[in-house]
């Protein structure tokens, strides 16, 4: 008998940043997850910001082409008030997506608390509980004094694995052979339908015995009386 091959995947996820931009690269391989890398981009020490996305552009490149992820995943920018602030944070997702997109790689977004509810089952949690989780999800421990942009990156990476295994999940029936196959509980068989069939006839014959059965009216009771004493009269 032939055994299927386990699909493999690499996911890079993003956590995009005009100081640190956080890094996280993870490979699965049927029900297993490993942790290939993880980083941070410290763009604190270069000066002037066209020189920033630079570097973001360089490095993400260079992520690209030494691991080849089949996708990328990025944390969308949370909208604050500062425009100044938005617009430097969207320029700079918008760099990593072209390196990704440079090599044709299909990229996805995710919402802080979406990337939350997936991996730890809260979409409040802290960035310490996101850690935390990974750490047991993935079966590693973070180096001490990892920043938390690497663990968010790590985290859309994982939260786009799970909704991408959702989908597929949902469709991975080529037909309805295979659907009854993977899903044995969730279809009726004959011989259930039959019982179904079985136990409603005789809930309807039981339903039927009770409407028989039904109490009397009083003019029902005033009849059976006069019969009553009708036959009490004959056989005197």
């Amino acid at each position: 008998m032939l055994v299927p091959e386990k699909i493999e995947k690499i996911i890079l996820g993003i956590d995009p940043g005009t100081r640190f931009m956080g890094y996280g690269v993870i490979k699965v391989i049927g029900k297993k997850i490993e942790v290939l890398q993880y980083g941070v981009i410290n763009l604190e020490k270069y000066i002037g910001y066209e020189i920033k996305l630079k570097k973001i552009f360089e490095r993400v490149a260079q992520i690209v082409e030494e691991f080849m992820p089949d996708a990328m995943a990025l944390e969308a920018p949370f909208y604050g008030k500062n425009v100044q602030s938005m617009l430097k944070l969207g320029r700079a997702q918008g760099v990593a997506m072209a390196a990704a997109l440079a090599r044709e790689i299909p990229i996805s977004e995710y919402a802080p608390r979406k990337v939350k509810q997936s991996v730890t089952g809260n979409g409040a949690a802290d960035k310490h509980e996101l850690a935390e989780m990974l750490e047991k999800i993935l079966d590693f421990k973070f180096d001490v004094g990892t920043m938390s942009d690497a663990s968010d990156a790590l985290g859309v990476a994982l939260c786009h694995h799970y909704q991408t295994e959702n989908s597929i999940g949902m469709s991975k029936s080529k037909s309805w052979g295979d659907f009854v196959k993977d899903n044995p509980t969730s279809v009726v068989s004959k011989n259930n339908l039959e019982t179904t069939d079985n136990l409603s006839n005789a809930t309807d014959n039981v339903s039927l015995d009770i409407l028989k059965k039904k109490k009397p009216s009083k003019t029902d009771n005033r009849i059976t009386f006069a019969q009553m004493e009708l036959t009490r009269k004959i056989k005197k």
